[in-house]
């Protein structure tokens, strides 16, 4: 498990199985997840963390339940 810096409120935990959760401030809000892809919540936060993960993902990302994402960061 490796925690990265990404920018400011911006913070990236990379897991040993391949996954990247991706937190704005202290919400994980976006991932990479190799059997799905970039993904990102379904839920709307603020503009910032609209834009925190729009600047993280710019890729084509499907929309997952925020519970899926939270689920990730608390079994880790």
């Amino acid at each position: 498990m490796k925690l990265h810096t990404v920018g400011p409120n911006q913070t990236q935990l990379s897991l040993a199985n391949g996954v990247e959760l991706f937190f704005s401030y202290n919400t994980p809000v976006a991932a990479f997840i190799p059997e799905m892809g970039f993904v990102k919540t379904d839920k709307h936060y603020s503009v910032t963390t609209s834009k925190h993960i729009n600047q993280w993902t710019s890729r084509t990302e499907r929309v997952v339940p925020q519970k899926l994402l939270d689920d990730i960061a608390n079994s880790n």
